[in-house]
C-alpha cells in the first residue's frame, strides 16, 4: 500500500491503518525527538499526541508532500509547544532537531531496524555484541570484563551475526556490517 492510499484509509476513518502507520513509525519519531527531549516517556506521549493529531483532524489535513514528512512536522511543532510551555527554558530553538529529508529519514528506519533486531538476542548474548560494536572492544577484552572465555565471546557474536542475517532483509545485514566497521 503506497502513501497515498494509506492516507486515504486514515481520512476514510480507517483505524487499522493508522495503528500501521504508527507500528511503523513510532521508533523512528522517538529517536528523533530524543535528540531535543532526554525523557524517553515524554517523547512517547508526544510521539503518540503526533498521531491522536493526525486522526483527530484527518478531515481537514491536505497532506501536499510525504505522510512521512508530514508526521515528521507534527513531532517537531509538539517539541516546539513542548519548549513553549516550559517557563526554564526560553530560547528552545537552540535544541531543536533538523526537520528530516527522506534519505535521513529512510537511515533513520535502517537503525530502528537494526536495534529492534539486536534487541531480540538473548540478553548475554545481545551485551557481548554491544560490547563489541558501541564500546569497539576486542574479544579478549570483552572476555575479561564479563569473566567468560574469549572463546566463548567469538561463539556468541557468530551466532549473533547469524541471527541478525537471518531476521534482517539483505539490505539491512549488509547495514548493519557497515555500521560496524564506523
Amino acid at each position: 500500500m503506497n502513501e497515498l492510499e494509506i492516507w486515504q484509509n486514515i481520512k476514510d476513518g480507517d483505524v487499522k491503518t493508522l495503528g500501521r502507520l504508527h507500528s511503523e513509525y513510532f521508533h523512528q519519531m522517538c529517536l528523533f525527538a530524543l535528540k531535543s527531549i532526554r525523557d524517553s516517556q515524554q517523547v512517547e506521549l508526544i510521539v503518540s499526541d503526533c498521531f491522536l493529531k493526525l486522526w483527530e483532524n484527518r478531515k481537514t489535513i491536505e497532506i501536499k508532500s510525504s505522510l512521512k514528512s508530514y508526521l515528521f512536522q507534527i513531532l517537531r511543532n509538539q517539541i516546539i509547544d513542548f519548549y513553549r510551555k516550559r517557563e526554564d527554558l526560553t530560547d528552545f530553538t537552540a535544541v531543536l532537531p533538523e526537520i528530516v529529508t527522506e534519505a535521513e529519514f529512510d537511515e533513520q528506519q535502517k537503525y530502528v531496524k537494526l536495534y529492534q533486531a539486536i534487541s531480540r538476542l538473548p540478553d548475554k548474548r545481545r551485551k557481548i555484541l554491544e560490547l563489541a560494536i558501541f564500546d569497539s572492544l576486542t574479544y579478549q577484552q570483552i572476555a575479561d570484563k564479563l569473566n567468560i572465555s574469549r572463546n566463548s565471546v567469538k561463539t556468541q557474536i557468530a551466532r549473533s551475526y547469524r541471527f541478525l542475517k537471518e531476521i534482517l532483509d539483505p539490505q539491512d545485514f549488509y547495514f548493519f556490517c557497515f555500521f560496524k566497521k564506523k
